[in-house]
Formats: structure tokens, C-alpha cells, sequence
């Protein structure tokens, strides 16, 4: 079982046509919906100047505990603060972008290790 702990669906969409030459218009495979509850790290705000903030991240994530057959989607920023401690944690790879440059979903999950 896979989870979506992002605030928005993850759209997977087709690795590559058959004959190895990406579609102009790849083909969704598949919506994962969002949980309730997204998995965000926590940030306290130590100030800051001129155009910019000083912010540390990662006290929390609100991540579930690792359960036995179940996979979390979460954010890069949280897998990385928790690989690799948890093995459970996938996140969005390998984009796909519409005409106009936007991120529409993703061709495959990954693991950051």
C-alpha cells in the first residue's frame, strides 16, 4: 500500500512508449490521491535582514510510524531529513511538465537513500 502525504495528488504517468520515444502527450497511469494529513517539517524563525529569513527546519514531520507493507509519498525535503533511518519514504521522480513548463506529475517514485 502506498500513501500520499503531500497536500496534492501525484499524478503517475507512463515511463515511455513502447518503441522507447517519450509521447509529446504521456499517458496518466495513475492518481494518487492526498491523506488528510501531510507529512511537513516543522520550522522555527530566528529573524533575519533584508530579503531574506533565517529559518531552521526538520524538529518534526508528522510522519506516521513505518508500518509493515505500507510505502509513504512525502516531500524531498522530508525524506531527506529522514533517510535513512526510514526506508519507507518515497517521493516524486522524474517530472513531467506540460506546454508551459509546469509540473503535471511525475514518471516513476524513488527512494532517497
Amino acid at each position: 500500500m502506498i500513501l500520499n502525504l503531500t497536500p496534492h495528488p501525484i499524478r503517475l504517468y507512463d515511463d515511455a512508449r513502447e518503441d522507447g520515444i517519450d509521447d509529446l502527450e504521456p499517458h496518466l497511469r495513475e492518481i494518487i490521491q492526498p491523506e488528510a494529513t501531510p507529512a511537513r517539517l516543522a520550522t522555527i524563525e530566528l529573524g533575519g535582514g533584508i530579503g531574506f529569513e533565517l529559518v531552521e527546519f526538520g524538529h518534526r514531520a508528522d510522519l506516521p510510524r513505518p508500518q509493515d507493507g505500507v510505502r509513504l509519498i512525502v516531500s524531498l525535503v522530508v525524506a531527506l531529513r529522514h533517510a535513512p533511518q526510514r526506508s519507507d519514504l518515497l517521493v516524486p521522480y522524474r517530472e513531467v511538465r506540460n506546454a508551459t513548463g509546469t509540473v503535471i506529475g511525475c514518471r516513476s517514485l524513488a527512494q532517497p537513500v
